[in-house]
């Protein structure tokens, strides 16, 4: 992606003391606030931006031990002194962003705007609102069934069924259902349903509104692999892991990249936290572009994949990928299973690819 900084400094304005915990910060009141603004793709072209709607913010502060920011009528609370935002209104527009900077001595404020360009010619191509109770629709699901090999390469304690008690639609939602039973020899099962020759696709926007299962040893999942698994294999296709979440490890969600330049434990993931994950829905995006890889929680930008250098080791995603949803029990990620655990459901209100 070729980008060229646009690059906002500004003085700080100082505002009242307040009493917030600093974590051992020094107790005089922060200073020298300022933040930057990248828009993705700026260029003597592209002014406002390549129409991806991703921006980067870097904030520069003395003497700060967390930062408040408030953007596109949203309030986020940072440790960091970056993050990313994806603007999605269509066309060019102008967009305040206000950042304060504490520690126990008070904070200090500033604001700026951002004029950021977002494409409008992005459409609706592939979708299921999942509005009939029932089965999945196979014209778009199909099922993986069974423990694979090696528990799906992950060590994983569940046995994959195609029934309604797994996967079903019901009031508008996809309900894909882990439960504790004895079957085919296993003691949990659930559902792990896939797109694979039924839709692919490359380059776009993935939107899938989830509410996920919860417990001890539950990792349900939302990703996506190379439609040439079948020919180059694992992991050559490239796998997409656009949100999985362990019920060991609430109150985070992580996105990952699996290439041959880098796999299983991979280093190119990032977690980000969440509140109500089980009990409410929330978003979870990807973007898919020739240059880049980004990961989204309710509309926000925060973690891009963008190799350098770009080749077959690093960039696989060049080619179609298919969608896959399900709930693992245990396995590398999941990890130990609670004793006590007897069922739990990630529901799906939506899927929705734009390209």
């Amino acid at each position: 992606m070729n980008c060229l900084g646009l690059l906002i400094s500004l003085l700080f304005l100082s505002c009242s003391d307040g009493g917030d915990n600093d974590g051992g910060v020094s107790d005089i009141k922060p200073s020298n606030l300022s933040i930057t603004a990248n828009v993705a793709g700026v260029d003597s072209e592209n002014p406002n931006g390549d129409g991806s709607g991703i921006v980067d913010f870097t904030i520069s502060s003395t003497n700060a031990a967390y930062y408040k920011v408030n953007v596109d009528g949203k309030s986020v609370e940072l440790t960091e002194n970056t993050f990313s935002h994806t603007f999605l209104k269509k066309g060019t527009h102008e967009y305040p962003v206000t950042v304060s900077a504490y520690n126990s001595g008070g904070y200090v404020s500033t604001s700026i705007s951002v004029k950021v360009y977002v494409d409008d010619e992005l459409e609706l191509v592939w979708q299921d609102e999942f509005d009939q109770d029932g089965a999945p629709d196979p014209n778009h699901w199909g099922y993986d069934i069974g423990n694979g090999s090696n528990g799906w390469g992950n060590n994983e304690s569940e046995y994959y069924t195609d029934r309604l008690e797994n996967a079903k639609v019901e009031n508008g939602v996809l309900k894909i259902t882990a439960q504790r039973e004895d079957y085919e020899g296993f003691e949990y099962t659930s559902a792990r349903l896939l797109t694979a020759n039924k839709f692919d696709f490359t380059y776009g926007r993935i939107d899938v509104r989830a509410k996920l299962a919860g417990g001890g040893g539950t990792w349900p999942a939302i990703w996506m692999l190379g439609s040439s698994i079948g020919t180059v294999g694992w992991p050559a296709c490239g796998e997409i892991d656009i949100m999985e979440y362990t019920g060991n490890n609430p109150g985070k969600v992580q996105s990952a990249l699996h290439t041959s330049s880098s796999f299983g434990n991979t280093i190119n993931y990032k977690a980000v936290s969440i509140a109500n994950e089980t009990t409410e829905f929330h978003l979870y995006s990807m973007i898919w572009t020739e240059e880049s890889i980004v990961f989204l929680l309710d509309d926000v930008a925060y973690y891009t994949y963008s190799p350098t250098p770009r080749n077959d080791q690093t960039w696989p995603f060049n080619k179609d990928q298919f969608i896959i949803l399900n709930v693992a029990m245990g396995g590398n990620l999941g990890g130990n299973i609670d004793p006590n655990f007897e069922t739990s459901t990630m529901e799906i209100d939506y899927v929705r690819v734009y390209q």
